[in-house]
């Protein structure tokens, strides 16, 4: 501001008088220029640096500066009001809106509605009509850049973004709203537009009510010659006008538009302007008042003072003003609150009706360094000095990127910044800047900016149906059309792209005048180094560039570039080859390469052709460049490249030596599969790649191959280069092009190609091609069969085919290959600056290293440090471990097995026989043993079993060998028989060799856990080695031998000639005390005396009989057992003499064992166990202990070894093992305690806890705990161990109870709430707590106990009473803890009347929770205890007619769709915890429901009437017809498992058979007899063809025997469903999907309509989706859908219907019954008028022969859910069309009939008898009639019908005879 004070002296002050002082004071305190004290002093401080004269002032002085810069604030947009009247000038024009430019560099807009009432007229009945009126000029028409105009602001809003937007108006209704007819007067200077044309001149539109105003013609001719250029004027146009006349008080006006007389108009006080009816635009003389450094002050019209701000100065003027100096000034806004007046003394506005000349800068969009700032303004800005002298202007929010990084200080005078200029303001005519980062650096600032064909990027900002919008600036979007997206058409283009991705689009077209930018994605457009067309001029002929096709038609191709410029490519010019239907090769969106033929620019016609020149014009230098690169690399040359840079699929390289640009994908950079990424990953920019194979050159890019298999077929000639040279049977090395589902497509060096297909593609079965192969894989192919007409050919892949040498040779080549390459890799790496790769690089396998281990993983495997450099990852898995007892901190030798180069991690192995590898001198081509160390993708390292050597064989013994099945895959640890090819380790470290026949391996991992085998199988060394050697030893001998190692259970001991034995732990003892570890008894080295009781296979781990030819490299078992050593003679350990069944058999149910553990499975959670050597057993973990701590760590309890005393519960479900229990015979019987496990938690109802051996049990949800709680299953979840008490095991499902008092009666513990089991536990007047059930509609159901039911009427529930009903099931939810008082018992109804009332209870009111309801009234009370009484009487009848015996069983009703799954500690914490104190809920008067039935609680049918179903309860599958068997087979009893399928039964009857007494033989025949008999009666009953299945064994047998029966099926998935077995119910819906046979379409979309069904009750919405895609594939999609829409609405999912209607309606709008559906479907939802509009769009979409039908339709349908009466319009209004349409009649009549009166139907019949019909129609209607008459009417009716029809027989007979 420094310079502006210098050249812009401060002037005088004058004293303010009295009147001024209060007109001030009493302006509002929202003025614009006022601020308060606090405001004023921290921004003077903040921004005003005056210079050294202005500090020196005192205080006061500088306060009163403060405040004067305050006063002449500029104007920002907080400043702007609605009703503001401003001067504005018009900046832009586009169709619908103006951009208007304020003072001070703001701008608002104006719409198109908004220039005057009469031209909205205008637009609103050329919508109307659909045509544009031809006296109705557009914008840009009555509008020009630079016009003045007279605005009101009408709103200033914030957009979606946060921006304010500042809406104007030109209407003069609103301008000039202030001015009334009383305040016009001649000479006054108005603004308004012509609203109509008349005959003498034109009405003018000022807005002033009550006020006609006059232009006389002769008056607008001066305008209309100079500014109209003779044209008359139109409705809209916008007049200054000054009035000449005023007649009639101001109702009529005449106006004048000579230009002469407005440019000198000035405003003067005798037109007695006033402040509230000021208007902008006016010129006042006026006095300087003030001179200020900010601005002037102005008086004007005597009164009034005005502001001019330092914008608005004379620049001519600028330091000349003085007090008292006398101005013409214009107005520029007038506030409406504070009637502040802002004016400016700017030549240019001082002429009215004179437009602005100025309109843009010359350096717009200039980057601008060090521009200096000269003032700021706390809310509007900051001013800036340019270079040349003049000022800018910066609006607040282009200070800065974002309000919180604004920083004031940065902006005083003086401060300098980077800025740009973005635009200019006409009205202050000032460059507008912005220093934000984001538009200084922006590309482009305005559509002008851009150039068609320009690539520019952007980022997504939405995706819709019809393309992409695109910002690529500031201020500007572009489109990118659907069909531009990408080179082919997408589908789902938001899978894509996203909003906020940045995209890389060209410019198709820029229109800047209408803002218009439309780009693509296209990548070959994008990407294209072509000349681009975007005019005709450009089109040469012999040019190639790109373009997109327009359209197909048969004469050929259109095809569209840039600026919409189009060219046609004749039929004879699409191909070289004749093209006879165009429409089936090519497609719209199509990108394609064109070769211009000829243009006609002046005819905008071009002629293009597909066929593109060989030649071009070498004068032509676009095209000359890419024939260079042509002549200088061809297809199939060897060259040398350097890499240039890494893509994301492969390297950017140049070839050498003209440096041509070229692609070399990942895949090609090795034959190697695996080798690929490896190279990728350690080539850097710069590397030369040497003999690089150029496999195809196209214009965007050469693409090259380095395989080098393809490489020597190149260099050896063996490539074919064309089709005739290729002959079947020749084998080709080519690499996979791309993989389909029915086969593979290969290409060649030379860029022909074949297919593979899948049935040649290998020799085994292939499922899915890609298992297979990979893109771009090396393959041999043998050629099958070749077509040369279509220049096709057939390949196989297969290896019998394709076999290029002997297996070993090519095995090893591949190898050496492989090897080669990965030392390369090693020499890339170690020139990299990395210490750590550098000594990657420089380790191999077989190096031997000291490391301390880091850590133990939870996996088992072992994590080193200790390597060479520090960050080294060194890691063994838990193979690789070899048992070993390692811990953080050790010190360990281990050698390197594989070093990992892409993960960087080295592999190693702490195995003792790689560590200590034996010197050996090896022979090539000797065959070894080896074990499979670790696996590669490529190969494998094994060892050699006698010396540690690590070897390195090939998986693979061709390229075409990629695939094994997982039988065919080796497992690390597995033997394999191996052929040496080199005896010295090279460079690589390995020795290499070739795998022997895979007959010859040996797995040793992996094994089914039914296999009984011992822990020394399993790596045991000692055993390992000794199994090596024969002996001669029988079964029986006896043998002396030295311990050498002792396990936890077994003990190896060397026998004499080093064979190895072994002693089973429990072969020690003959007598093994429980807890103690036999094998401790045996110390290493003791001698020992055994005997031989078998020999184990060391292959198969079975012992086998000393017959056995493999018996004498078995490993002796030995015993040494004093009583075994005592006998002469022991039965043999062999599985061939008895079989591993019948040994456990010989075990009885209930027998005690001797048992030792072997290991705790933690996956399974037993304990296994060795009851000897051969035999197996197990112990399930609820067997173990009853013990909750035991069962928690059973690892804790129980150590590897220890003798255990179990009994035998069984044989398990795979019948290899024992089932054996720690805790007694396992007896599910009344009284017994067990253990079990919950599954299964439902919600108010229990528990379902599992036992072992699939027995279940159920736990009411007053059995959780002695002491109930509100939320009483919330501690449970499944998997959860109980300890239950049965308290019933009479039926299948046991009945238990987890009360601590039942399960541990000796803790004595206390019983709150006791068992209720009858009504003869109850007691009058005792007080008992339990759960709510239900309401019923005479009071609320509380659950006492498992089958006891009280009822508590609604006069003893509350003292308040709900308005509704329906408040109570609010209040009173299911599963509520309530205490209630018994207050009466009826014992032979079995009925308990409750109360709940606080008096009774003593406990709060349960209804107290809600204020609002109202006390109960006394009198109500006793009415509602009489309706009760009565209700009680009916419910008491129905109750008795049930017969309810026995305890009641808590079967689930209905499992709700998900289970609770509420988490929770053990059971002992449930009693421990304090019980909460119940908030108040109690019931009263209550009758009970004792039910003691097997049956389960159906509230449907026990209760009354009006019982709601419960929330959690899962829907029923519906299904078109009811399952109901009609045969209810009660008396049968379940037909009995078969033997041996199901143990359950047989281990349940054991403890029992072998507890009970010896029965006499009478006892015995009657036992059997009875047995027989029910065998006979079972076998009747499976016969019976009416029998109800009842299990899915029964199912099973339906469905095969009718397998085509959907009805079968579907009963088959609600048998399922019942029990809420979801994923079952889908397995038989898939299996009878497949099962049906393709022929029955019905029954099959029976099932899918199933299937959907379930998935809308119970799965989710994408589930649900799913089944429904697959059922439009494999059905006719319309009946699906329509099924689909059935259930929606079925099921109230009425939203989801709607969509899939619409669906429907766009996909089959040509069937009739998608739109009656529709109709229907939106009439059941009462939106009449919505049905009705679809009755109008299905009508325009459908044939008219359909009309007729879908109109009586839909008034059917009227009839039946809709308007009756506007049914009969459309019947009446049908048949007056077609009078003759007796369908339409006929159905007329029978809807009348149905919902009409008897005189609407007699009417009806009255003018259908009357009707000129053929006479059998006729007789049809008469007979109807007749019919009608006999049902309803009398007789005299019938005879006047019958009359009727004789009178039309003869009218009829005489018109014939004449």
């Amino acid at each position: 501001m420094a310079a502006l004070e210098e050249s812009f002296p401060r002037g005088g002050t004058r004293k303010i008088h009295k009147s001024e002082k209060s007109h001030q004071q009493s302006v509002e305190h929202d003025n614009l220029f006022d601020i308060s004290t606090e405001e004023e002093s921290t921004k003077r401080k903040k921004n005003q640096k005056g210079p050294a004269k202005t500090k020196k002032l005192k205080i006061e002085k500088r306060e009163r500066g403060k405040s004067v810069k305050e006063k002449f604030e500029i104007l920002s947009i907080e400043s702007l009001c609605e009703g503001m009247r401003i001067l504005g000038c018009v900046k832009e024009v586009n169709e619908l809106e103006l951009v208007i430019s304020l003072p001070n560099g703001l701008q608002g807009f104006v719409q198109v509605t908004e220039i005057c009432d009469a031209y909205t007229k205008k637009l609103n009945e050329q919508v109307a009509q659909e045509e544009p009126l031809k006296d109705l000029l557009r914008l840009p028409e009555l509008f020009s850049p630079g016009m003045l105009v007279r605005c009101v602001v009408s709103s200033v809003s914030v957009t979606e973004k946060g921006k304010k937007s500042v809406k104007l108006s030109l209407n003069p209704r609103n301008v000039n709203r202030v001015l009334s007819t009383e305040a016009l007067k001649p000479g006054m200077l108005l603004t308004g537009t012509v609203s109509s044309l008349e005959d003498h001149g034109y009405l003018v539109d000022i807005g002033v009510r009550g006020t006609r105003a006059f232009l006389p013609l002769q008056k607008a001719q001066g305008y209309i010659q100079q500014k109209n250029k003779g044209a008359e004027l139109k409705v809209g146009q916008y007049l200054n006008c000054i009035i000449e006349e005023v007649k009639g008080n101001g109702g009529v006006v005449s106006l004048s538009i000579e230009q002469s007389e407005i440019s000198t108009a000035v405003a003067t006080q005798e037109q007695n302007w006033t402040l509230n009816n000021l208007l902008p635009g006016l010129v006042v003389k006026a006095q300087v008042q003030k001179v200020t450094q900010f601005g002037l002050t102005l008086n004007f019209f005597t009164f009034f003072t005005g502001l001019v701000d330092f914008m608005h100065l004379d620049p001519k003027k600028v330091g000349t003003y003085f007090s008292n100096q006398a101005v013409r000034a214009c107005i520029l806004c007038v506030h409406p609150r504070t009637r502040a007046v802002r004016l400016s003394l700017r030549p240019i506005f001082l002429q009215p009706g004179r437009p602005l000349t100025r309109l843009s800068c010359q350096h717009l969009g200039a980057v601008l360094q060090d521009v200096p700032v000269q003032g700021f303004f706390n809310k509007a800005g900051a001013t800036f000095r340019l270079k040349d002298g003049a000022l800018a202007y910066a609006r607040l929010s282009h200070l800065s990127d974002s309000k919180n990084a604004f920083r004031p200080e940065a902006f005083k005078p003086g401060n300098t910044h980077k800025c740009r200029i973005i635009d200019y303001s006409q009205m202050d005519e000032l460059a507008l800047l912005s220093l934000r980062t984001s538009v200084i650096e922006a590309q482009y600032l305005k559509y002008h900016d851009i150039k068609t064909g320009a690539v520019i990027k952007g980022t997504v900002l939405t995706i819709k149906p019809f393309g992409m919008l695109v910002k690529v600036g500031e201020q500007m979007r572009g489109l990118v059309p659907a069909t531009h997206l990408a080179d082919i058409l997408m589908k789902n283009p938001e899978k894509k792209y996203h909003v906020g991705d940045e995209v890389k689009c060209r410019v198709l077209l820029c229109d800047p005048e209408a803002k218009k930018l439309i780009m693509t994605l296209k990548k070959t457009l994008v990407t294209s180094k072509l000349p681009v067309i975007t005019c005709y001029e450009d089109a040469k002929p012999g040019l190639q560039t790109h373009g997109a096709i327009l359209r197909v038609k048969d004469y050929g191709c259109i095809v569209k570039f840039y600026n919409d410029v189009q060219g046609l490519v004749p039929k004879h010019e699409l191909s070289a080859q004749y093209i006879p239907d165009p429409e089936k090769v090519f497609y719209t969106g199509q990108v394609v390469k064109v070769a211009v033929l000829n243009c006609e620019p002046s005819k905008e016609r071009m002629l293009l052709s597909f066929k593109l020149l060989s030649d071009p014009d070498p004068k032509n230098e676009s095209v000359g460049h890419g024939q260079k690169n042509k002549k200088v690399i061809s297809v199939g040359q060897l060259v040398d490249v350097k890499i240039l840079e890494k893509t994301k699929d492969g390297l950017q390289v140049a070839v050498l030596p003209y440096n041509i640009p070229a692609f070399l994908p990942t895949p090609h950079l090795s034959d190697h599969v695996t080798n690929g990424p490896l190279l990728y990953r350690w080539l850097r920019a710069g590397d030369t790649l040497h003999r690089v194979l150029c496999l195809s050159q196209s214009e965007r890019q050469v693409l090259l191959c380095r395989k080098p298999a393809l490489v020597s077929t190149v260099e050896g000639g063996q490539d074919p280069k064309n089709f005739s040279e290729i002959q079947p049977g020749m084998l080709l090395i080519g690499f996979v092009k791309s993989i389909k589902d029915y086969g593979v497509f290969v290409q060649f060096p030379s860029g022909l190609s074949g297919l593979a297909p899948k049935a040649i593609m290998s020799d085994k079965f292939v499922t899915n091609p890609s298992d297979h192969f990979v893109e771009g894989q090396t393959v041999v192919a043998k050629v099958t069969k070749v077509d040369e007409e279509k220049q096709r050919m057939l390949l196989s892949l297969r290896l019998s085919d394709c076999r290029l040498g002997a297996y070993s040779s090519a095995s090893l080549l591949l190898l050496s290959q492989c090897l080669e390459e990965l030392q390369g890799v090693r020499s890339l790496m170690s020139s990299q600056d990395s210490v750590l790769i550098q000594t990657l690089a420089k380790m191999t396998p077989g190096m031997v290293l000291d490391l301390v281990v880091q850590e133990v993983l939870e996996d088992g495997s072992v994590a080193f440090i200790g390597g060479p450099v520090p960050d080294l990852v060194l890691r063994a898995n838990r193979y690789h471990r070899a048992g070993q007892e390692v811990e953080a901190g050790q010190k360990k030798k281990a050698v390197i097995l594989s070093v990992d180069m892409l993960k960087l991690e080295v592999h190693i192995s702490l195995r003792k026989e790689l560590v200590n590898r034996k010197a050996r001198k090896l022979k090539k081509g000797s065959k070894h043993q080896a074990t499979v160390q670790h696996l590669e993708e490529s190969f494998v390292v094994a060892s050699l079993v006698e010396t540690g050597h690590l070897v390195a064989f090939s998986l693979a013994s061709h390229l075409n060998d990629t695939f094994r099945f997982d039988s065919e895959k080796l497992q690390v640890g597995q033997d394999v028989c191996l052929v040496l090819k080199t005896t010295e380790p090279g460079v690589t470290g390995l020795l290499l060799a070739v795998e022997g026949p895979a007959a010859q391996r040996v797995l040793r991992q992996t094994r089914k856990d039914s296999e009984t085998v011992d822990e020394y199988e399993e790596g045991d060394p000692a055993v390992a080695a000794g199994s090596r050697k024969k002996h001669t030893l029988a079964i029986g001998d006896t043998v002396t031998g030295t311990v050498k190692s002792v396990k936890p259970t077994h003990v190896v001991v060397t026998l004499e000639g080093g064979v190895i034995g072994c002693i089973h732990a429990s072969h020690i003892l003959d007598d093994v005390p429980e807890g103690t570890a036999p094998t401790a008894t045996l110390k290493v080295g003791k001698t020992v005396t055994a005997r031989v009781i078998g020999g184990r296979d060391v292959k198969t781990f079975k012992f086998l009989p000393i017959s056995h030819p493999r018996f004498i490299r078995t490993i002796p078992e030995l015993s040494v057992r004093p009583s075994e050593l005592e006998k002469d003679g022991l039965t043999a350990l062999n599985t061939y003499s008895a079989s591993l069944v019948e040994k456990i058999q010989q075990y009885q149910a209930g027998q005690t064992v001797t048992c030792f553990l072997k290991k705790y499975n933690v996956v399974k959670k037993w304990l296994e166990v060795d009851i000897a050597p051969d035999i197996r057993g197990r112990i399930p973990l609820l067997l173990m202990s009853l013990s909750f701590k035991v069962l928690k760590h059973p690892d804790k309890k129980f150590q590897i070894g220890q003798a255990l005393r179990a009994t035998v519960v069984g044989p398990d479900s795979s019948k290899a093992f024992l089932c054996l229990s720690l805790i007694g015979p396992h007896k599910l019987e009344k009284g017994e305690v067990a253990m079990g496990r919950v599954v299964k938690v439902t919600p108010s109802e229990g528990l379902t806890v599992a036992f072992p051996f699939g027995k279940t049990g159920m736990v009411s949800i007053f059995h959780v705990s002695d002491s109930y709680s509100e939320t009483p299953l919330e501690d449970f979840v499944p998997q959860k161990v109980v300890r239950c008490y049965i308290l019933s095991a009479a039926d299948h499902v046991l009945t238990l109870s987890l009360r601590l008092s039942r399960t541990n009666p000796e803790t004595k513990s206390k019983v709150e709430d006791p068992e209720i089991n009858s009504v003869q536990d109850i007691k009058a007047g005792q007080l008992l707590r339990g759960y709510v059930r239900s309401i019923e509609p005479n009071g609320v159901l509380l659950g006492l106990g498992p089958s006891v039911v009280g009822l508590a009427q609604f006069s003893h529930v509350s003292q308040s009473v709900p308005p509704k009903k329906d408040l109570y099931s609010k209040y009173l939810p299911e599963g509520k803890l309530l205490t209630a008082k018994v207050l009466r018992l009826n014992h032979n109804k079995n009925l308990v009347e409750l109360s709940f009332l606080p008096a009774d209870t003593g406990k709060p009111d349960v209804l107290s929770v809600s204020p609002e309801l109202p006390l109960q009234k006394q009198e109500e009370g006793v009415e509602a205890k009489e309706k009760d009484k009565k209700g009680e009487k009916k419910s008491q009848e129905r109750k008795e007619k049930k017969n309810l015996k026995g305890q009641e069983q808590m079967k689930v009703k209905r499992p709700g769709k998900r289970e609770c799954q509420n988490s929770g500690g053990a059971q002992e914490r449930v009693n421990k915890r304090q019980k909460k104190t119940c908030p108040p809920e109690e019931d009263d008067g209550a009758e009970v429901y004792y039910r003691e039935g097997k049956e389960e609680i159906e509230e449907t049918k026990v209760l009354p009437k009006g019982t709601l179903a419960k929330p959690a309860e899962a829907p029923r599958l519906r299904l078109s017809s009811g399952f109901l068997w009609d045969v209810g087979l009660d008396s049968l009893t379940p037909a009995l498992p078969p033997r041996g399928e199901s143990s359950d039964s047989e281990e349940d009857e054991k403890p029992y058979q072998a507890t009970r007494k010896k029965k006499s033989k009478k006892e015995r025949e009657l036992e059997t007899q009875k047995a027989e008999k029910e065998l006979s009666r079972i076998e009747e009953a499976l016969m019976d063809p009416r029998r109800q299945p009842e299990s899915a064994d029964d199912f099973d047998r339906l469905v095969l025997s009718s397998p085509n029966s959907s009805i079968l099926w579907l009963q088959y998935m609600a048998f399922h469903l019942q029990a809420t077995e979801i994923e079952k119910a889908r397995a038989v819906a898939e299996r009878a999907l497949k099962t049906i046979s393709f022929r029955e379409e019905q029954e099959k979309l029976n099932v899918w309509v199933a299937l959907l069904n379930l998935e809308n009750m119970y799965g989710s919405p994408e589930s649900l989706s799913k089944v429904f895609e697959r059922a439009v594939q494999y059905n006719e999609p319309l009946k699906v859908f329509l099924h689909l829409a059935d259930i929606y609405a079925k099921s109230e999912k009425f939203q989801e219907a709607g969509e899939l209607y619409n669906r429907m309606l766009k996909r089959f709008r040509q069937e009739k019954a998608v739109w009656i559906k529709y109709g229907a479907f939106l009439l059941r939802r009462s939106q009449a008028g919505a049905s009705r509009r679809v009755l109008q769009r299905a009508l325009e979409c459908l044939p008219i022969k359909e009309h007729m039908d879908v109109i009586a339709k839909f008034a059917q349908l009227e009839f039946q859910l809709g308007d009756a009466e506007r049914a009969k319009a459309i019947f009446e209004n049908m048949l007056s069309t077609y009078p003759k349409r007796t369908d339409v009649w006929s159905v007329y009549i029978d809807l009348t009939i149905k919902h009409g009166s008897q005189k609407e139907v007699r009417d009806i019949f009255e003018r259908v008898i009357h009707l000129s019909l053929a006479p059998k129609k006729m007789k049809f209607f008469f007979k109807r009639y007749l019919d009608y008459e006999k049902q309803h009417g009398t007789e005299k009716d019938v005879l006047a019908v019958k009359a009727k029809a004789l009178e039309y027989v003869e009218a009829k007979s005489s018109v014939l005879e004449d």
